[in-house]
């Protein structure tokens, strides 16, 4: 038995080590990278500021996530779907246990509060493509919300409602595909929208990503395939 677990323990040390070792030349690649760059060379920003009008957007980071790095953004909305996904394949129920609130005060304040939050959703959604705002912040609000309505369980989501629940997650990413293959037929490049569309169609992606980030994040807290507690 001792020689089996100091075999185990030289594994596991070879394991940190290799991983350590790994670590550092990448570290060290980076480094070197960032470090052979040309003094002279324009920065993103100023280069995102100059094509600016071209976005058909006034916010730069709005510019810079739906068209100049739209690849970055749609990656991101699918590892947000990826993770619930894998969420829900490991945990068949919820790690929050969800029932309802002993005092009635919870409850009150959720109903008097959640109506405004997607007005404030749509506006932050709205005033993105111009000022800060955008997709992401409204979708934290939506999620905010969600949370809100589960912890008080003015409405939880049932198992066999998850059919209703995954095309609202999967809408932001089919927003991204369809658009980017909609470009690609008509332009011949993916996310290169025409100027004079452009503001429209990042509006109606963004509208979209906000709606599955929102879901998301509520499901995210739930943990699994949320159910009420049961009664006995």
């Amino acid at each position: 038995m001792p020689k089996i677990a100091d075999q185990d323990e030289v594994r596991l040390t070879a394991g940190r080590a290799l991983l350590l070792g790994m670590s550092l030349v990448l570290t060290l690649t980076l480094a070197a990278a960032v470090l052979s760059l040309p003094e002279d060379q324009p920065r993103l920003a100023q280069v995102a500021l100059e094509r600016l009008p071209e976005s058909g957007v006034g916010n730069a980071v709005t510019a810079v996530l739906l068209n100049f790095r739209g690849y970055d953004t749609l990656l991101e909305v699918a590892v947000l779907l990826l993770a619930i996904i894998g969420i829900w394949s490991v945990a068949r129920t919820a790690r929050v246990w969800i029932k309802r609130p002993d005092t009635p005060i919870l409850r009150a304040f959720v109903r008097f509060v959640v109506p405004l939050m997607p007005i404030m959703a749509g506006y932050l959604l709205w005033i993105g493509a111009d000022e800060t705002g955008g997709a992401f912040q409204g979708g934290a609000v939506l999620g905010g919300m969600g949370i809100l309505w589960i912890a008080a369980a003015v409405w939880l989501p049932q198992r066999g409602g998850r059919a209703l629940l995954r095309p609202l997650l999967a809408i932001g990413l089919l927003a991204f595909l369809i658009a980017a293959t909609w470009m690609l037929l008509a332009r011949g490049n993916f996310f290169e929208y025409p100027p004079e569309q452009a503001k429209d169609i990042i509006l109606i992606i963004e509208g979209a990503a906000m709606l599955s980030i929102g879901a998301t994040l509520a499901l995210l807290f739930v943990g699994g395939a949320p159910q009420k507690e049961e009664s006995s």
